[in-house]
């Protein structure tokens, strides 16, 4: 069998930059402990074309936000012969514009909050008219970052003006979203099943990048607060609102749960989550059984199948439940 080299894509030029380096460090240590030969590789200061100089034959992609989560990188790869971990081009292109992913998810009827889009700064009188419409609070969004970056939460007018002319120096597109008010919850996919789901309590106006990357007051509940039922129900609907926009291998979407009616209610999903110490994704998978290199080889063997099983250093029970994961797959 022929050698079996990774390349952890990581860092890259997205304004979740530095997440980026943390999590691709953290998974780059995890394949160092699998037994697989892996480079760390920053698109940031290295050709693509390099890939094929330094022999890699499979990527594990952790670039967050654009350039490596929006279906850029994966053309790039697929036009190399490359194959990556994660979902294809245009998985990641819609998933990453949260405008897209809306409308797709509207047309098949799934429940996500009410929006508009905004392309340029508003006046005053046009943000009370956005509120009549959408509710008084309001979430702001760039339709293209990740990490809560640019985001906002207005409930006055002058709010409004001020976090759409923030967004817009992110992204040319602003989505504007009705508030939910009740708990917000995140479900991981892994190898097309739910994982426990997660809920995340903050002290913070919301859930931002300072509560997701920063602050030791964020609270996590793995297991969340659900019953039986409801955590089926949280889990069928993630994964059918991963599938809806193309999305595959793993990844994870965001929902708030109405604190007046109890119906969950679809935000986003990440097609590239964060994989550092304070993400979301090794908790929900540890609460599964997962260890954080047990994690990483299973997004490799989803991604790549039998030349990952063959290569990496696996006891017998790690083996069996690589194979029974993928025949359950299948």
């Amino acid at each position: 069998m022929s050698q079996t080299n990774i390349a952890v894509l990581l860092g890259g030029n997205s304004a979740e930059r530095e997440v980026s380096l943390a999590s691709g460090e953290a998974v780059y240590q995890a394949i160092v402990a699998l037994g697989l030969p892996v480079i760390k590789f920053d698109p940031k200061y290295r050709s693509l074309s390099e890939l094929h100089q330094e022999q890699v034959t499979h990527v594990m992609i952790m670039l967050h936000g654009r350039g490596g989560e929006d279906g850029t990188v994966q053309g790039a790869l697929e036009w190399m012969g490359i194959p990556y971990t994660g979902t294809g081009v245009l998985g990641s292109a819609i998933a990453m514009d949260k405008l897209h992913t809306k409308h797709v998810w509207q047309a098949l009827g799934l429940p996500t909050a009410k929006y508009l889009e905004i392309d340029q700064p508003i006046t005053d009188a046009e943000a009370q008219g956005v509120m009549a419409t959408i509710g008084s609070t309001l979430m702001v969004k760039p339709s293209h970052e990740g990490s809560s970056i640019g985001m906002a939460k207005t409930t006055t007018s002058s709010e409004l003006v001020a976090a759409i002319a923030d967004a817009l120096t992110f992204d040319e597109r602003v989505l504007v979203e009705q508030f939910i008010q009740g708990a917000e919850y995140t479900v991981s996919i892994l190898a097309g099943q739910a994982l426990p789901s997660i809920s995340m309590v903050t002290p913070n106006t919301f859930y931002d990048y300072d509560a997701k990357y920063k602050a030791d007051t964020t609270q996590y509940h793995c297991p969340s607060d659900l019953t039986e039922a409801q955590e089926l129900a949280i889990g069928e609907l993630s994964i059918q609102a991963f599938n809806a926009v193309s999305c595959k291998g793993w990844g994870r979407v965001d929902l708030m749960r109405d604190g007046q009616s109890g119906k969950f209610v679809l935000l986003e999903v990440n097609t590239v989550p964060g994989m550092t110490q304070k993400s979301l994704v090794p908790k929900a998978a540890l609460q599964a059984g997962y260890s954080f290199t047990e994690l990483v080889k299973s997004i490799l063997v989803d991604a790549f199948g039998d030349v990952i099983v063959q290569s990496v250093k696996l006891d017998t029970s790690d083996s069996e439940k690589l194979v029974a994961k993928q025949e359950h797959k299948s």
